[in-house]
């Protein structure tokens, strides 16, 4: 099996590597995009910001790449927020994949001073609704870094609640995505990777 992590102007793409290795998963981290279109899984990671990541990716053509692919894809983190339709940061236009919005967290005075933004640190996921949690438990923690969040709608396939409810997974049709990093997850985040890698499709 050929699995491709998509190189792009985002930090984080070698620690999602470094996990698959753990996994015994070898992966190629490119930005050809006939590497890319030949994979049979590909991974979109990210830690970054939406309006500068998006132009870097209309630049090098990668957005209609991204779109236009049709085997199992894993956006994380920047990744899944750039899949959505729009991004409060920077005001920026994404690839649209996922019918969602991506806003800022925002503290009201009437917020316990244990928030804090970014949200960072372990928190619980609920509603789970794709193969992606296969074996993992309602509830069952994952780890967050993160100001900017996914609002929760149809796509929406798993829920985490920090300030408001809003979308930790997401999926239509191949398109997979998680807020959450699975590859600092400890043993429930290489579960998802498993899973993704393992889909039946």
């Amino acid at each position: 099996m050929k699995v491709v992590i998509i190189k792009y102007n985002a930090g984080n793409i070698r620690s999602v590597d470094f996990a698959l290795q753990r996994l015994g998963v070898s992966a190629l981290i490119t930005d050809d995009h006939d590497e890319i279109r030949s994979a049979d899984r590909i991974i979109f990671p990210g830690v970054g910001e939406a309006s500068t990541t998006m132009s870097y990716l209309a630049a090098h053509k990668l957005d209609t790449l991204i779109c236009d692919l049709r085997q199992p894809v894993l956006g994380v983190c920047l990744g899944l927020q750039l899949m959505c339709t729009h991004s409060e940061e920077g005001d920026t236009t994404c690839l649209g994949i996922f019918p969602e919005k991506v806003r800022k967290f925002e503290l009201l005075s009437t917020d316990s001073s244990s928030f804090k933004i970014p949200h960072m640190g372990w928190n619980s996921v609920s509603d789970l609704k794709t193969p992606l949690f296969s074996g993992i438990s309602e509830n069952d923690y994952f780890y967050f870094v993160h100001s900017f969040y996914a609002t929760a709608g149809p796509d929406t396939a798993a829920t985490c609640d920090y300030l408001i409810p809003f979308s930790a997974a997401l999926q239509r049709d191949n398109f997979y995505a998680t807020q959450f990093h699975p590859e600092k997850s400890g043993a429930t985040g290489a579960k998802i990777l498993s899973n993704f890698i393992n889909l039946n499709v």
